[in-house]
């Protein structure tokens, strides 16, 4: 019975460390910048799949480098990520500010996009977002060098956005009729991908009956270092202190000299980035698919919600806390204490799946935020200037 709860107990924190990995980007994007990024998600995915590839790669190489490709994979998925967050940020989001709904539906987009290009993607489309991205934005960055920019950036806009997606479209039909660009190839598929874990991961670590698997102890010491890592880059260095004092007072910030457009741009870089670390650290504990990310944005969403927006000890204390209770009530390792009560069984018999046990940790964080509407630590001072 002991060792049953133990389990949960464990495997319930290791899930957490994931959820607070992602978690840890999502809050402070929002934090600072107030935006719902609903493609946090699939940046996670990118980040597995970056891991899958990395592994690939290694395995290639042979012993001992197959051995060590994890480091190298966790590396590479957070540069990954961490680009593309700073193109979707630059592209994107940076129009979008102040409008939450419209952010929201933009980037709700974009991760259908991610999704469907992990499924497969065509050189004629690829070409045709191409010639799009180098015209508009190209166009955009030339306009801004003017000093009137702000006051003609909507005209701008209104005129380059259908152009460059006129000659976008031709420049992509020419090129599908002329070298049969059209020709739809799969990328990674529908179907999940599996990543191995190096040899030294795999086994347990014997603890009297009970065992913990090496590859959740791992993702825990890894959420452990991603945690002292952002504390010290948020309160040891120059850019920390920058993104912390715009978090505070953006207007203030500005009168100040601190770009804050450079903040955002880093901010957003470096919260993409963690979330493909997290991916990197998902891939370990199952199959990789298109639909991966979805699998966490709900239950990372509700750590930033619980814990505090831009709080990393509310972070830490809601995703211990959703992680263990998902996994307790899920694997029913609470049926034996509840031995008494016939009722009490049956009721954690009916929660007793993934799904449900979802359903039970939603109801009780709307219970939650019924009397804490703000969190467990609520932002205090003067709060962010939209």
């Amino acid at each position: 019975m002991l060792e049953s709860l133990l389990d949960g107990i464990f495997n319930g924190i290791s899930i957490g460390s994931v959820l607070l990995l992602a978690a840890l980007g999502l809050a402070i994007v929002f934090g600072l910048m107030g935006v719902i990024n609903m493609a946090h998600g699939e940046l996670m995915m990118l980040g597995a799949y970056t891991t899958f590839v990395v592994q690939n790669g290694f395995k290639a190489l042979g012993a001992p480098w197959s051995d060590f490709y994890i480091f190298f994979a966790l590396i590479a998925a957070f540069i990954v990520t961490a680009l593309v967050g700073l193109l979707l940020e630059r592209g994107v989001v940076r129009y979008l500010y102040g409008r939450p709904l419209e952010t929201l539906l933009a980037t709700w987009g974009v991760s259908l996009i991610l999704q469907q290009f992990i499924r497969s993607v065509s050189w004629q489309f690829a070409a045709g977002v191409g010639v799009f991205c180098l015209l508009f934005f190209g166009a955009l960055w030339l306009i801004s060098r003017r000093p009137d920019f702000e006051q003609i950036r909507g005209k701008a806009i209104a005129i380059m956005l259908p152009l460059s997606g006129a000659i976008s479209l031709v420049v992509s039909n020419l090129l599908g009729q002329t070298y049969k660009f059209a020709v739809t190839l799969p990328w990674f598929g529908t179907q999940g991908v599996d990543v191995t874990a190096p040899k030294w991961l795999r086994g347990g670590l014997p603890l009297g009956g009970y065992q913990l698997p090496y590859t959740r102890v791992f993702i825990i010491a890894l959420t452990i270092l991603c945690l002292f890592a952002v504390f010290w880059f948020l309160n040891r260095t120059v850019w920390g202190l920058r993104i912390r004092a715009v978090t505070q007072n953006r207007s203030m910030s500005a009168c100040l000299g601190i770009p804050t457009q450079k903040v955002d741009a880093l901010t957003f870089a470096i919260g993409s980035g963690l979330a493909g670390v997290a991916g990197c650290a998902v891939s370990l504990l199952g199959s990789v698919s298109s639909n991966t990310g979805q699998s966490y944005i709900v239950d990372t969403f509700m750590v930033v919600v619980i814990g505090g927006v831009g709080k990393l000890v509310g972070s830490i204390v809601a995703a211990a806390t959703i992680g263990i209770i998902s996994y307790v009530v899920g694997s029913n390792a609470l049926a034996p204490l509840v031995e008494f009560s016939p009722f009490l069984q049956g009721l954690l018999e009916f929660f007793a799946t993934a799904s449900m046990a979802k359903v039970f940790v939603f109801a009780l964080i709307v219970i939650f935020l019924q009397f804490r509407p703000a969190g467990l630590f609520p932002q205090k001072g003067r709060t962010v200037d939209a």
